[in-house]
């Protein structure tokens, strides 16, 4: 039973009072309790790591910001790693892999599926903690990258504006391919399905770097890999989000997500002349609206809501960012909470 089931009433197209709010990247450095456990360790990988403190930020934005759900704070290179593709993360640069894959050899070595799964304990752990923490206060949500935001940093090997080694690999050599793409999908739907017996209620699939494809690209390399996860995980709300993928909204909102999640590109209004009023959506402001003045803030929160029409889950367009104004998000979320349908 849980208390605040607004974001679960929404995702099952009931009726509720207002729209539900949480933020991508809500559990992080915009909070300064979460500045003050980070300081205190080695790295972020030490955090994502360790259970009991995973937990912790998870929740802090429950406590601090009223938000309507936690997500787990995890990062989607744990996935990678359990393969066998280590990864470390640098300061102010961001992820970096010391080996990369170039070869079908490289592919061959990585594990897959359960056994690979079965290695992120301390994932599980920290959702398993972190539910009984909640106490039944809010859903949690767990997540995963999607395939080919995975393979995009397995064979660039750290982030980049754009990806060319990541799509040089499927136009030079698209069977391999195609081959490492199975290996992260069957990883992912074990990862998940753990995740939903360690407390997850609802899942989510970032799609991170699908903006990089075109619509041919996207149609052969993730469509599909996207769908077999939403076939094979079941039992469980899945939320879908790739981002800066318009050219494929039509594939995307035809792989029956419960939600389908939109960047701040994609115009509400023109959704919902294209897709109907039924599809839940989940998003979309401008992480950057956040640096305004409260009032505009909370202007374009009413407008975004207006625009959507209901079923909808109020959220950025991407991860809330790290210098953003914390009393600018804490307005935002106000301004959500006192809305009435």
């Amino acid at each position: 039973m849980i208390d605040n089931d607004l974001l679960l009433r929404t995702i099952n197209k009931e009726s509720v009072e207002r729209p539900p709010i949480w933020l991508m990247r809500q559990a992080g450095r915009i909070l300064p309790e979460y500045r003050a456990i980070r300081s205190s360790l080695s790295g972020f990988i030490e955090l994502v790591t360790t259970p009991h403190l995973a937990a912790e930020v998870t929740v802090q934005p429950v406590d601090i910001l009223g938000v309507d759900a936690a997500i787990i704070f995890s990062d989607i290179l744990v996935i990678p790693e359990c393969m066998g593709l280590e990864y470390e993360l640098i300061e102010k640069k961001g992820p970096y892999f010391p080996k990369t894959i170039k070869t079908k050899a490289d592919i061959d070595k990585l594990i897959s599926g359960k056994p690979a799964a079965e290695k992120l304990a301390y994932v599980y752990d920290a959702l398993t903690l972190t539910k009984k923490e909640l106490n039944g206060r809010v859903p949690l949500i767990g997540f995963a990258g999607a395939p080919w935001t995975l393979m995009s940093y397995m064979i660039e090997g750290q982030g980049s504006k754009t990806f060319s080694k990541a799509k040089a690999f499927l136009y030079k050599e698209p069977e391999l391919a195609h081959l490492l793409l199975e290996k992260i999908t069957v990883t992912i739907i074990e990862y998940l399905k753990l995740k939903k017996a360690n407390g997850a209620d609802v899942l989510q699939i970032f799609d991170s770097w699908a903006g990089m494809l075109n619509a041919d690209l996207y149609a052969e390399f993730c469509i599909p890999y996207i769908k077999r996860i939403l076939e094979e995980v079941t039992g469980v709300p899945k939320i879908v989000f790739s981002k800066g993928a318009y050219f494929s909204m039509n594939e995307i909102v035809g792989l029956g997500a419960d939600v389908v999640g939109l960047d701040w590109t994609y115009d509400p209004s023109k959704f919902r002349a294209q897709f109907g009023s039924e599809q839940v959506i989940q998003g979309n402001l401008d992480p950057c609206v956040l640096y305004g003045a409260p009032e505009d803030v909370g202007n374009a929160a009413l407008e975004m809501i207006s625009e959507f029409g209901g079923r909808h889950i109020c959220n950025l367009g991407h991860g809330v960012y790290p210098d953003t104004p914390l009393e600018n998000v804490k307005h935002l979320i106000n301004t959500v909470k006192s809305y009435k349908y």
